[in-house]
């Protein structure tokens, strides 16, 4: 199984966790500021839970269409998938 990190991006603060390494159970391991440098801590973190897979909260609206923020987290995603090009990143509502 794969190991998450799931991340909840706000545009304060980010939620950060992670799953077991059988990928059943998540708990949350820190809140990272979003003004500051998130993806060098990011890294860290990823490196540390040897991670595989990135999982990113899409915010969606209560009909299920996407609204503005959701383009804010396509263009976290897009920079996220720069930054770990070796690593699955996921999507999820």
């Amino acid at each position: 199984m794969k190991r998450i990190i799931a991340l909840d991006i706000g545009t304060v603060r980010i939620g950060v966790a992670a799953s077991d390494p059988l990928g059943s159970f998540a708990q949350g391991v820190t809140v990272l500021q979003a003004a500051g440098s998130w993806m060098e801590e990011l890294s860290v973190i990823v490196e540390e839970y040897r991670a595989e897979v990135l999982l990113i909260g899409m915010p969606r609206r209560t009909a299920g269409t996407a609204g503005p923020e959701a383009g804010k987290m396509r263009t976290a995603v897009e920079k996220l998938r720069i930054r770990f090009p070796d690593l699955e990143i996921a999507e999820w509502n």
